[in-house]
């Protein structure tokens, strides 16, 4: 063999001597980085969940959610739909209006105790799902005599018409049906208690469009059932109550009102005067002042 052979043969044999070395000592770190890292046992709680128990917890939870939005409530059972009103039933036997809703406000000074939805929600307890002409001709309906809403000329003169009890039904998280006097979801700000005070069926006014000639319920603006006195109220409280901003005498009692948005029903009773039967007729006969024989449409 020639010496270049030689050479050439050595020099092979350390290279391969190099490369075996070279491939040996990365198996070896390689070896040592997996034995290092951590295993991921079944009952280790930072272990990587699998696509499906992601998807089960996902499902859980929207379960969770739908559970948690509140119900709405049947139909009361001893009543009758008012004619033209998806919301509103009327028992003429007990002299009571029912009328569905929502929680709109928890926080903050008062007009209304509720309005229309679309209105006055953002100073109002409760928005109610019809028109208020609606609630005006129900209340008709069972029987209840609507007065004068309150003036203001060299003094207050107070809204009259007969008294109207306003309590509120609603399900709680627990599926639990409550009911609370609408007096206890408004705070009287002076004495940080609930608000004493009445309603009474005002029974608002109208307005005549000069274009149209067509006559328009007044509280159809969103002055409802207020707690400041308005003179296009349906339902006014019985006390001097400003509706200047700096001097609102009510808010919303938050600790008693549910969450926004709780589905409710709002109930209106009316006291009628002991001398005057539930159609609205004294012992005369006779339509009593401001009180039609028979109910009538508002426009």
């Amino acid at each position: 063999m020639s010496s270049y052979n030689c050479l050439f043969s050595l020099g092979s044999i350390g290279g391969l001597r190099g490369l075996l070395l070279a491939a040996f000592a990365w198996c070896a770190i390689t070896a040592a980085s997996f034995a290092e890292a951590p295993t991921a046992d079944a009952t280790d709680s930072t272990a990587i969940k699998p696509a499906a128990d992601k998807a089960v917890e996902k499902a859980d939870e929207q379960t969770d959610k739908a559970k948690a939005v509140p119900k709405r409530l049947p139909p009361p059972a001893d009543a009758q739909p008012m004619p033209g009103a998806k919301n509103v039933w009327i028992n003429r036997n007990t002299h009571t209006v029912y009328v569905d809703g929502a929680v709109s406000l928890r926080q903050g000074v008062l007009e209304m105790f509720a309005c229309p939805k679309g209105t006055k929600e953002h100073e109002s307890v409760v928005a109610l799902d019809c028109k208020a002409y609606l609630v005006h001709t129900s209340l008709l309906a069972v029987g209840a005599k609507s007065g004068t809403p309150v003036r203001f000329v060299e003094e207050y003169i107070p809204p009259t018409g007969d008294v109207i009890d306003v309590s509120v039904q609603w399900i709680d998280p627990a599926g639990k049906r409550q009911t609370a006097r609408a007096q206890q979801w408004v705070k009287d700000v002076k004495t940080g208690k609930a608000m004493t005070c009445e309603w009474v069926f005002a029974g608002s006014g109208f307005w005549k469009d000069e274009q149209t000639g067509k006559n328009h319920y007044m509280a159809e603006g969103g002055d409802l059932i207020c707690v400041a006195n308005f003179s296009t109220a349906t339902l006014d409280v019985t006390a001097e109550s400003t509706q200047a901003n700096d001097g609102l005498m009510f808010e919303a009692f938050t600790e008693h009102v549910p969450a926004l948005g709780t589905p409710v029903r709002v109930v209106l009773t009316a006291k009628p005067a002991a001398d005057k039967p539930a159609d609205g007729l004294p012992a005369n006969g006779e339509p009593a002042d401001g009180v039609p024989a028979k109910p009538v449409k508002l426009q």
